[in-house]
């Protein structure tokens, strides 16, 4: 060969290397980075070519699909008692995208997941068209609908109710919320549905996930934490014994009393009493005896400054560090710092309804394939120990005391079901300016010793006459019929 044509060979073999060299970066280095790109359209294209999967609870679908008429979608998500399940659920939508599990979740539920590959090629092989998987939650149906109607017509608030004994997530309600179905399309319906959900257009926002996502003054809910430090540290060995605590007792440091919400019988009060009656002089001199390194420590015990992913991330509830001793009183009775989600406090009722053993909560039961065969199952996690199962069961007494004669009787349930609780009210405003929040936290304990089911709420009723706002007001009803549900739904 002359030399010309050798060089232009040579060239033309490089020419051709350097296209299977790009054609390579781009199929395999640059291929999440293409599909995932939001420019793409044929991605957005070939995901709702075919038909979701589902999300089930109790065995039936919360979701499905439909077919559309215009546009390069062939299916849309569809969604069954849409705003009771929005909490749950998240939306899917041809405009704007996804969130929560049916975000998290996208590869089961589009059959695009890896783990699917297998079904997914002979389904190829034999022309069968595409299908996704299914997302089976932990989720009651009974316990949802109690949560979201007890929340109807209360303004604003969230339930959240777990399984002691596993972690697993029986209710997830948010007030007020949304149909994901109006936003599932990308017409101008959808445009209008999403523009009047923005925050911005709407200040009740109805898209925030009130039980996960938005942190509270838990109030004196708190209490529950703060008995337990005090158990766990040895400062009061039983609920029985009378504690040190004068009246009025001045925050130290300072020339102010912590105050007791109206005339009950603080003074030396025993850990019983004064959970019974709330006080808030007892707990706020317990949390400034104990110093706040031990009260951060049994915090962080029940998953305070952490995320939670259940899966969908829940926002970390909040005890602070490096405060005095008046702040670490105050923090102990659920005010000054302190916040937590319904989640976080579902869990402290939890932990010790459940021995003193807190489990990691989760609401996705597991994954199946198309055909039903499973993909993926979750199995109950232990997260930590707040207390031994000796203080646990010392709190208990305190906490059903609180139900049997206290503040919390409107949480009681009869057929020789035991419930412990703890009501709250929370200061909410600048100088408590606006109406306080309501909170209970309980668990029911069926006469075998067994614990169902533990659940927080939270109401923020804006529109209550004050004086009548209280967690065992407002909140324990809803608490109780929660309860009742789960319980009914296991006979």
């Amino acid at each position: 060969m002359n030399k010309p044509l050798r060089r232009i060979a040579i060239f033309c073999g490089l020419l051709v290397l350097a296209l299977l060299a790009r054609d390579n970066w781009i199929q395999y280095v640059q291929a999440d980075t293409l599909r995932e790109d939001p420019d793409n359209r044929r991605v957005a294209i070939a995901r709702y070519a075919s038909p979701r999967g589902n999300i089930i609870v109790g065995g039936s679908p919360i979701t499905g699909y439909t077919t559309t008429s215009k546009g390069d979608f062939k299916y849309k998500r569809t969604y069954k008692n849409g705003a009771m399940w929005a909490p749950v659920t998240g939306f899917v939508s041809q405009a704007y995208g996804a969130n929560q599990l049916e975000n998290i979740e996208d590869g089961i539920l589009t059959g695009n997941d890896d783990r699917l590959f297998f079904r997914n090629t002979l389904d190829m092989i034999t022309g069968k068209e595409r299908e996704g998987g299914n997302v089976v939650t932990t989720l009651n149906a009974a316990a949802q609908k109690a949560a979201y109607n007890g929340l109807k017509g209360r303004g604003k608030g969230a339930v959240a109710a777990i399984e002691p004994s596993t972690g697993k997530i029986l209710a997830l309600a948010s007030y007020p919320s949304y149909d994901p179905s109006t936003i599932a399309g990308g017409g101008e319906s959808d445009a209008e549905a999403w523009k009047k959900l923005d925050k911005k257009n709407n200040p009740n926002d109805p898209m925030l996930n009130r039980a996960l996502r938005e942190v509270y003054p838990p109030g004196s809910t708190f209490k529950v934490v703060t008995a337990a430090a005090a158990l766990e540290n040895g400062l009061y060995d039983n609920a029985d014994v009378k504690t040190n605590s004068p009246l009025p007792w001045i925050m130290p440091g300072t020339t102010t009393p912590l105050k007791n919400e109206g005339n009950i019988p603080c003074k030396n009060a025993t850990l019983r009493e004064a959970l019974r009656v709330s006080c808030n002089s007892v707990f706020g001199k317990v949390g400034a005896d104990l110093g706040n390194d031990k009260m951060l420590a049994e915090a962080k015990k029940f998953g305070f400054d952490a995320e939670q992913f259940t899966p969908v991330r829940s926002s970390a509830s909040v005890f602070s560090d490096d405060m005095n001793e008046s702040q670490t009183a105050l923090s102990s009775i659920g005010q000054y710092n302190t916040a937590a989600t319904p989640l976080q406090m579902a869990m402290v009722a939890s932990a010790v309804a459940n021995d003193g053993t807190l489990m990691k909560p989760y609401m996705v039961d597991k994954l199946q394939a198309p055909s039903l065969d499973p993909v993926e199952s979750t199995e109950p996690e232990k997260l930590s120990q707040p207390l031994s199962p000796k203080n646990a069961q010392i709190l208990q007494s305190m906490m059903e005391t609180v139900v049997k004669d206290g503040t919390g009787t409107k949480a009681q349930i009869g057929g020789g079901v035991t419930v412990g609780g703890k009501t709250g009210t929370a200061q909410h405003g600048e100088n408590n300016s606006k109406n306080p929040y309501a909170w209970f936290l309980s668990y029911a304990k069926l006469a075998d010793g067994s614990s169902p089911v533990a659940v927080a709420v939270v109401v923020e009723d804006d529109a209550a006459v004050r004086d009548d706002i209280s967690g065992g007001g407002l909140a324990a009803p809803i608490a109780k019929s929660v309860m009742e549900a789960v319980i009914n739904s296991k006979k």
